[in-house]
């Protein structure tokens, strides 16, 4: 029986990207120890990754369900609220509420700064279809009666 070649990793289709995870674990790591630099093993980091995907599973599947109850088809962020109550997590609620603020203040602030910009360049197209100035005329019939005359 010959022996299976070992294939590259292919990441799965549900699996969170791995540099994310380390750099959040690590952050973690370092606000609560700050004095002492924490190396994770990879069996560590696919346990971390692993328990953030089954907890995002379970939460969404709490939401949906949640959602479902309430006849709609679309989640929203006070289902997630409900959920992590309804799981007992509800020390998560008060910095997800904060950081849903923060998200939409930069979302709004991001929309209004490019409506402006949108706002200052219709108004600069508006200035190039403007006529053109009257000297920029005069230049024109010139120019047109100069050739007209064979000048």
């Amino acid at each position: 029986m010959a022996e299976k070649e070992k294939e590259p990793e292919a990441a799965e289709p549900e699996a969170l990207p791995r540099t994310i995870v380390r750099r959040l674990v690590k952050e973690k790591l370092s606000q609560l120890s700050p004095d002492t630099e924490i190396s994770l093993l990879r069996d560590s980091l696919s346990a971390f990754s692993e328990s953030a995907r089954i907890f995002i599973h379970y939460l969404s599947s709490t939401a949906h369900d949640i959602c479902k109850e309430s006849n709609r088809q679309i989640i929203n962020a006070e289902d997630v609220f409900k959920a992590l109550e309804e799981i007992d997590f509800p020390e998560f609620i008060g910095p997800l509420k904060a950081a849903l603020e923060e998200f939409r203040q930069k979302n709004s602030d991001k929309k209004a700064a490019t409506s402006s910009a949108k706002a200052k360049d219709g108004n600069k197209q508006a200035k190039r279809k403007e006529p053109p100035a009257k000297n920029e005329t005069l230049r024109s019939q010139k120019r047109h009666d100069a050739e007209a005359n064979g000048e």
